[in-house]
């Protein structure tokens, strides 16, 4: 019976944990890493991004993204989208071609890969004959041209990648239209670019590298024009009255060809060289788009001056009297030109710019050409992330006063909305308001919505202002000097260089309730900020800290400090700064906690740590947390160089005298071999005791380190406390500190009345000092009410956003150290129970959160939970209070030590962490609270029997339109092997 009721009990618990858990990565955000090419679908209005890891990724509307993967793991070198079609083919730099549909799926689309194509030419062939080189999407929508490296032109029908051999265009065919003296002279080389007749469907031009052009005509099979330049060819661009013809060129010229009935001269109707007679790096790109009134537009990317500006990266734009050489922060991957008017063929409204580290949209109707704002694919690594913060259901009145402190910094962007608009959002609003904070190597934090698919920019803080840097206030990089040639104008926000690196942030910690931040440096500054919605100008006064204590022997070898300014500083609305706290010695700020209700700010180093009250500015407590014998902690990063060159000499010292010992020893060796199976045969013996765990090892108290402050921790429900003493109140206030050694130190606070809180100090006394047995470094701790729920954030009760702790039983004080979970009975401070995670599987803790889940059919019934990330990449759900092991999920790859750094968890089972310097990969853990794309993209209207054709409903089910030849190709393949042409997103 006992079996039963057990086997019942494990049942009902299992079905609890479906409606609770659930692990989903759930979208990424940020800017692509390492993008390799653009595409756009004027019709569809979606942009596509690949990239050299293979991946593909389509953004429409703010919340309109999809993402597929490749399964080849090559780079992605073109993207072209089947026009007034949910098609696009992809082709690799292994050179296979892929098609991609959007296909859809219950009331949604998703991105599909429903074939792969790769060219095969005749039979000892060389590759570079078949080795594409150029793709044309023709406007039917059923071929696509495929110019290669040896001169050929291959025409493929679509979608199903079938070859009409009998429409090809061979080299052979080409130089036979070409006069003998030209191809006498050079031959033709691989096929740089294909374009087609804007006016006339069948016909093409195809550009060689060598600079021949050759009209052809498709239906006719032959040439009809050719233009013989001299140059060697970059692009070609046919105008949209199709009388001309653009050609860019190496040599930083591009020369405009009348398109006629009889071939042109050698020498090109007109040629220019814009930026000057010096030898000019290649234009790469150029196009040229009519106004309905005025001259048209021009625009090229390339072309610099090489001696001068050479390492510039530039678009030029020219229209009327206006010239601007838009100056980019990086590499120009690619670009292109948003038009007006519902068949996208009115006037130029934005430009589009994928270069390698952000996507830029310049305004082309405004005066100026301002900048849009892009309200995704931000790149979040303008300034290298060194932490983050995120913090849950903000309230309403603080979300506003950070959108209006924003939007004050913004005056410079474009007021026109994003042109990017195409698909539908389907994803319901945001339940709550999230904020993430990031923290950056120069100094600043960036404010971003996390709340939905977007991780939009809100505001951003910048420390900087408080020191004295090498940076010029005054220094304007935006605009050209006047009279300038070129006339360069910087734009994008991407800036990798910190003007002094330690004015990095290291650690965050905001408020919601009262509007207060700190935020921590790695030069052992500590700044606390306070939101005003009105600029103010005021002095910042640092208070010296001195963690050391007066301990001696110990010399800082690392930076210096920073130095604050003594004078007036100006701070606009937002966050400004009014008290600063600066370590000594400055070292990395390791450990950081506000309480606001309080008015304290705790800090700790690898030094110790201290407790700063920022209403009176006065320290109320300095601890000294050093070991002797670690000198490690007096060195900073900048000497980090030497520390690893001396480990490197003693672990070869070490490796000699291992091999002199063996060599001394080698007679004894049958007895050292006895001895250590003897050895072996005892902790065998002592490990059967336990058979799912092993034996964890104590750490020595001499390792690196053990002084340094892994976490704080502020509560004012502790308990009759943790020493009993009857004169300590229920209402006690607590602070706790945890370190690398594996101790933990508690403290009682003695906060005066709240009318004598501005005259009388705060005061520290010792209570309790738990030394873990194994030393494992302390990670976290948590308090558990009488009922085992963690005690509420400060300030929380007091805004009826959390019930208030039972303070009738008894609590307990959980410690996480990166080996175990170990729970204290309060107020003895006695060992309850434990789990040892490296015991069982040999995983340490990186990183832990409280959670809330919520059931996923019982509106009324939730958990806290544990969350934790550990070294090798897994997360789990541990329950409170009983510590059991719920779930666990893999996540991040064990050797992504990076990635594993900077995850940060939410209050809800949600979490973040790094992919890459520049994205954020989102995962889920709840069954309720999950965010991810929605969206559903529908095939275009479009004139024309063909494009009728493939416009038609795929059935009841599906709920967009795509081609009949498409879904042949699909359901064939879903028949054969599903598997193969579907995408999950790992």
């Amino acid at each position: 019976m006992k079996r039963f009721r057990r086997h019942g009990q494990e049942s009902q618990r299992d079905r609890l944990k479906q409606e609770l858990f659930q692990f989903n990565k759930t979208v990424e955000h940020g800017f692509p890493h390492q993008p390799s090419a653009l595409g756009y679908s004027p019709s569809l209005q979606l942009l596509a991004i690949g990239t050299r890891s293979g991946a593909i990724k389509l953004y429409g509307a703010p919340g309109v993204e999809f993402m597929g993967l490749h399964d080849e793991n090559a780079a992605v070198t073109q993207v072209h989208f089947m026009p007034h079609q949910v098609e696009l083919v992809t082709l690799l730099d292994d050179n296979s071609l892929h098609m991609w549909t959007l296909r859809g799926h219950k009331g949604l689309s998703e991105l599909l890969e429903i074939g792969r194509f790769t060219l095969t030419g005749p039979p000892g062939a060389p590759p570079s004959v078949t080795r594409v080189t150029a793709v044309l999407a023709h406007t039917s929508g059923e071929l696509l041209l495929l110019g290669t490296e040896g001169g050929h032109v291959f025409i493929v029908e679509v979608p199903g990648f079938r070859e009409l051999e009998e429409r090809n265009i061979s080299l052979d065919q080409v130089a036979a239209s070409v006069p003998d003296d030209y191809i006498g002279r050079r031959n033709l080389e691989h096929v740089e670019a294909l374009q087609e007749n804007p006016i006339n469907p069948n016909q093409v031009v195809i550009g060689y590298g060598r600079g021949l052009m050759v009209i052809w005509d498709l239906e006719k099979r032959c040439a009809i024009q050719h233009i013989p330049a001299t140059q060697q060819l970059e692009s070609v661009w046919w105008t949209e009255d199709g009388s001309y013809i653009l050609s860019s060129h190496s040599d930083g010229s591009y020369c405009r060809w009348m398109v006629g009935g009889e071939d042109v001269n050698d020498e090109e109707e007109k040629s220019d060289i814009p930026y000057g007679h010096f030898p000019c790096k290649a234009i790469s790109k150029i196009i040229q788009l009519p106004t309905e009134e005025g001259p048209p537009f021009l625009l090229f990317s390339g072309g610099m001056p090489r001696a001068s500006y050479g390492d510039r990266h530039c678009i030029t734009v020219i229209h009327c009297k206006t010239h601007v050489a838009l100056d980019f922060t990086s590499r120009i991957i690619d670009f292109f030109v948003i038009r007006d008017g519902l068949q996208h063929t009115g006037d130029p409204s934005a430009l589009v710019v994928l270069v390698e580290e952000e996507l830029v949209v310049i305004d082309l109707q405004t005066d100026c050409w301002p900048v849009i704002q892009t309200p995704y694919l931000v790149p979040l690594h303008s300034s290298a992330i060194t932490c983050s913060h995120h913090v849950s259901a903000i309230p309403l009145k603080l979300w506003e006063r950070v959108i209006a402190a924003g939007e004050l910094q913004n005056t410079h962007y474009s007021k026109k909305p994003w042109p990017i608009t195409g698909g539908q959002n389907l994803a319901p609003d945001p339940p709550q308001r999230d904020l993430l904070l990031t923290g950056h190597e120069d100094g600043t934090v960036h404010f971003w919505d996390a709340s939905g698919v977007c991780l939009y920019p809100l505001y951003k803080l910048s420390t900087a202002g408080v020191f004295h840097t090498d940076a010029d206030p005054n220094d304007n990089m935006n605009q050209g000097a006047e009279g300038e040639w070129p006339p360069f104008r910087k734009v994008g926000c991407f800036d990798p260089y910190s003007d002094d690196p330690r004015l990095g942030i290291q650690k965050i910690h905001l408020c919601k309730y009262s509007g207060y931040l700190t935020v921590a440096g790695t030069a052992g500054q500590i700044l606390v900020l306070e939101l005003n919605d009105e600029a103010a100008e005021q002095t910042v006064e640092a208070k010296v800290v001195d963690l050391l204590q007066g301990q001696e022997g110990f010399r800082w070898k690392g930076h210096t400090r920073l130095d604050v300014r003594e004078e007036p500083v100006l701070f606009p609305p937002g966050f400004q700064p009014f008290a600063l706290v600066q370590c000594q010695p400055p070292a990395v700020v390791t450990a950081l906690t506000l309480h606001s209700e309080w008015k304290l700010v705790a800090f700790g180093t690898s030094h110790g740590f201290g407790l700063y009250d920022y209403q009176q500015k006065n320290t109320v407590l300095i601890k000294c947390t050093l070991n002797p014998s670690d000198q490690l902690a007096m060195e900073g990063p900048l000497s980090r160089v030497k520390s690893i060159k001396k480990s490197l000499r003693q672990s070869f010292r070490r490796i000699r005298r291992s091999r002199v010992s063996l060599r001394k020893h080698h007679v004894n060796n049958t007895a050292k071999l006895q001895e250590a199976n003897a050895r072996l045969e005892a902790e065998l013996a002592e490990m059967e005791l336990a058979p799912v765990q092993r034996k964890i090892e104590a750490r020595s108290s001499d390792d690196s380190f053990t002084g340094l402050v892994r976490t704080l921790y502020f509560k004012n429900w502790l308990f009759p406390v943790l020493v009993y003493v009857k004169a300590f109140s229920d209402m006690s206030l607590h602070f706790l500190v945890g370190t690398n050694g594996g101790c933990v130190f508690a403290y009682m606070l003695r906060l005066p009345p709240v009318e004598h809180r501005a005259d009388e100090p705060v005061t520290a006394q010792p209570a309790k000092e738990i030394q873990l047995m194994h030393r494992a470094p302390v990670v976290g701790i948590v308090v558990l009410d009488g009922h085992g729920a963690p005690l509420p954030e400060p300030l929380e009760v007091a805004h009826d956003l959390a019930r208030s702790p039972d303070m009738q039983g008894s609590h307990q004080l959980l410690v996480i150290s990166e080996e175990q979970f170990k729970v204290f009975t309060l107020p003895k401070v006695s060992a309850k129970m434990k789990l040892k995670l490296t015991a069982v599987d040999g995983s340490r803790v990186r990183r832990v959160g409280v959670a809330w889940f919520c059931s996923s059919r019982t509106e009324d019934y939730g958990e806290s939970g544990l969350v934790v990330l550990t070294n090798q990449g897994d997360v789990h759900v541990v329950s409170l209070p009983h510590v059991k092991m719920q779930v666990q999920y893999p996540c991040i790859r064990r050797e992504d030590v990076s990635g594993i750094a900077s995850c940060v968890f939410t209050k809800h089972g949600q979490g973040f962490y790094l992919i890459s310097p520049s994205e954020f990969e989102r995962f889920s853990l709840s069954t309720c609270y999950l965010v991810e794309p929605r969206c559903l993209v529908e095939a275009p209207l479009h004139s024309g029997s063909s494009s009728q054709r493939r416009s038609q409903p795929d059935g009841a089910s599906s709920t967009h339109r795509y081609t009949h030849a498409a879904r042949r190709v699909m359901e064939h393949a879903l028949l054969n092997d599903e598997s193969e042409y579907s995408r999950e997103r790992e």
